[in-house]
C-alpha cells in the first residue's frame, strides 16, 4: 500500500457518470493535474506525493479547488503558475501559501 507524505486532490469537477463538466473542469482543473504530476515528477517527489482528481467540493465560486492533506488544507482559485509556488512551498517547505487558502 501507497502510504504518501501527502495527497493532492483536485477538482476536475468529474460526474458520477464519469464526465467532466462544471465550474474547474471549465477553468482548467485537468491541465492544474498535469502541471502537478510534472513538478512533482522535476522535484522527485514521485514517492511522497499522491495526486488526485476528484468530484465537485460543492464550492465552485473559490475553483479550481485544491485540497492538501494531511493538513487538509483548501486553497482555491488555482492556476497553472500556482502550483510550482504549491510545490515549492507546501510540499517542499512544509508551509501554507497563504496567498491561495480558503
Amino acid at each position: 500500500m501507497v502510504s504518501p507524505k501527502y495527497h493532492v486532490f483536485v477538482c476536475a469537477s468529474c460526474r458520477i457518470n464519469g464526465t467532466q463538466k462544471g465550474f474547474c473542469h471549465s477553468k482548467g482543473s485537468v491541465a492544474l493535474i498535469q502541471k502537478f504530476m510534472e513538478e512533482i515528477d522535476d522535484n522527485d517527489l514521485t514517492g511522497e506525493v499522491m495526486v488526485t482528481n476528484t468530484g465537485c467540493f460543492g464550492i465552485c465560486d473559490k475553483g479550481p479547488v485544491v485540497v492538501i492533506y494531511p493538513e487538509g488544507t483548501w486553497y482555491g482559485n488555482v492556476t497553472e503558475d500556482d502550483v510550482e509556488t504549491i510545490v515549492e512551498q507546501h510540499l517542499i517547505g512544509g508551509e501554507k501559501v497563504k496567498d491561495l487558502v480558503i
